[in-house]
């Protein structure tokens, strides 16, 4: 049978410690020990005792005692784990955080002598960024030329000709004009992409530099 006790034992366990405890009813056999009882405050703040889990330390900060009134173990609450567990990630942030600085500084280190490498090998990706931009550029021009083309083409039929002897709009012309447009999309985020490349390596190397001039002591 399970027992709980919240007024007159928690009482007596809060004047007497853990006698009180050791005082109230077990079920220990002979001399052995065991997980007897579980003691916590409840969210009003009362101490409640069992031996099995009172309903009001669920989600509480929970001890279990031996028979002898000892802590054996602590069963975290909702809150305790939140807490713990932000904790945790907060370290390991910071930990990992750590790790990549050292590893980069290992890098800056073992890659480069000076600070001109660093920026030879930035100007070369910036140069191939460049490059690629140029070529998606002259795509861009070329589908836009293809869609003007089209779009004086397309301007023949109906429903974009009013004319009531205006053939209909052939499909393969619909087709091509359509994929046209999604050509230019996709060339046109490849360029707010290229852009976006560029600015994030300049920044990436400016800050190496700098890191690389204080590992070395460079003015």
């Amino acid at each position: 049978m399970k027992r709980i006790w919240t007024s007159s034992v928690c009482a007596i366990a809060v004047l007497c410690g853990t006698d009180a405890l050791a005082a109230a009813p077990s079920s220990k056999t002979g001399n052995s020990s065991r997980e007897a009882y579980y003691r916590c405050r409840s969210t009003s703040g009362q101490p409640l005792y069992g031996d099995a889990l009172p309903q009001g330390c669920q989600g509480q900060d929970t001890e279990v005692l031996n028979d002898r009134g000892m802590v054996l173990r602590l069963i975290e609450g909702e809150k305790t784990r939140v807490e713990r567990e932000a904790r945790e990630a907060r370290e390991s942030t910071v930990r990992k955080e750590r790790e990549t600085k050292a590893q980069r500084d290992h890098v800056l280190n073992e890659t480069y002598l000076t600070v001109a490498d660093i920026e030879r090998l930035r100007d070369q990706r910036l140069d191939l960024l460049a490059g690629q931009y140029r070529l998606t550029e002259q795509n861009i021009a070329s589908l836009k030329e293809r869609q003007s083309r089209l779009e004086k083409q397309i301007a023949r039929f109906r429903p974009y000709n009013t004319s009531p002897n205006a053939p209909p709009l052939p499909d393969h012309v619909a087709e091509e004009m359509v994929n046209t447009v999604n050509s230019l999309k996709v060339y046109q985020e490849t360029l707010t992409k290229n852009r976006a490349e560029q600015q994030q390596l300049t920044a990436a190397f400016a800050s190496d530099i700098q890191r690389f001039k204080e590992l070395k002591g460079i003015r």
